[in-house]
């Protein structure tokens, strides 16, 4: 097995996280409030052939986690056909996708036949008015059926994603619990972040760790911490509850874990960024356009990682007065700083 290139702070790139569109079908409150978006031009995205090749050559880096995301993965047609590519790559030991459901009822059973390991539902309500409200779009029904679909598709290790936002879906934290434990499913709660795109974000509206634990304790009784001994770099916090269900937490807000961190990501136009924060990136796309080899990619990868010392989410935690990370202005000049473009 390759060792993974190490950071300055001694970090090492263990996991990829793979944007195959910018596109999405929803317009989530955190993520994508605004009307209009500047999208990336389609010429400019990664053909199955190039992802691959990326995706080999970050591999060959010490990357052995492979989550593809969007936008909306979804909405890139055939993608099972890239799951296949990605799945026989060697040394690939987790092969994820992160999706809003919506679309997953008609695709679940055809991803796992390509080799998909596991996926991430993301569904911040269960009623279909506040998802209109919240996503412009009411289609809780899909996303269920998605969640059936995956489950039926024989999918093991399912988690169901929550933003968790005051006045907007905190009084439904316990619901939302109680349906992923009823299917079998880890819920894991996701402290609202000041990312690129979050152009609505403010302080009070984030619902911290202790108030998540605190409402999951009052309604499921004492929760039990679990060791995070099987993955030290994994983003949740989880704990067991009396029944015996797990419930996940990731405190990247008020608790940021970038001395854990071992993510990169790459856009769906072959943008390697370091940090979900970062404010530029690595530009993949033009040496692999012009013909650079495998090895070349690679040592493009590993030469950008060597030198890495973001500490994002722990840097907006220590501004004294912390506002809006990047205005809408500055977005519609490079998408490249949204967070549906870089995969949250």
């Amino acid at each position: 097995m390759t060792l993974p290139v190490r950071d300055r702070l001694q970090r090492p790139l263990g996991a990829l996280r793979l944007s195959v569109t910018d596109r999405c079908n929803l317009r989530c409150h955190y993520c994508m409030p605004a009307e209009h978006y500047t999208w990336l031009p389609r010429a400019e995205l990664l053909t199955f052939e190039e992802l691959e090749r990326l995706a080999r050559a970050f591999v060959a880096a010490g990357v052995h986690k492979l989550r593809l995301t969007g936008g909306e993965p979804l909405l890139r047609q055939d993608l099972p056909a890239l799951v296949a590519r990605l799945a026989a790559i060697p040394g690939v030991t987790d092969l994820a996708l992160t999706t809003n459901g919506t679309l997953l009822a008609e695709h679940a059973a055809a991803l796992k036949a390509a080799g998909l390991h596991r996926i991430t539902i993301s569904c911040d309500t269960l009623q279909p008015e506040r998802m209109r409200a919240f996503a412009r779009h009411d289609r809780v029904a899909d996303v269920v059926a998605g969640i059936d679909a995956a489950i039926a598709a024989g999918f093991a290790g399912l988690k169901l994603n929550t933003v968790a936002v005051r006045g907007v879906n905190d009084d439904e934290l316990v619901a939302l619990a109680r349906f992923a434990h009823e299917r079998g499913i880890e819920p894991r709660f996701i402290e609202y972040m000041d990312v690129g795109g979050a152009t609505d974000w403010q302080p009070d509206a984030v619902v911290s760790r202790p108030e998540i634990l605190a409402r999951l304790g009052d309604a499921f009784g004492p929760l039990t911490p679990i060791a995070r001994s099987a993955d030290p770099h994994a983003p949740a916090d989880r704990w067991r509850v009396p029944s015996g269900a797990v419930v996940g937490i990731v405190a990247s807000t008020t608790a940021p874990f970038c001395r854990d961190c071992d993510r990169a990501r790459l856009t769906a136009d072959g943008t390697f960024f370091r940090c979900l924060y970062a404010t530029d990136g690595v530009d993949l796309r033009t040496p692999l356009r012009a013909g650079d080899d495998a090895a070349m990619l690679t040592t493009m990868i590993r030469d950008a990682w060597s030198m890495r010392t973001d500490r994002g989410a722990e840097e907006r935690a220590s501004l004294p007065a912390r506002g809006i990370f990047i205005p809408r202005d500055a977005l519609r000049r490079d998408p490249h700083h949204e967070m549906h473009v870089r995969g949250g």
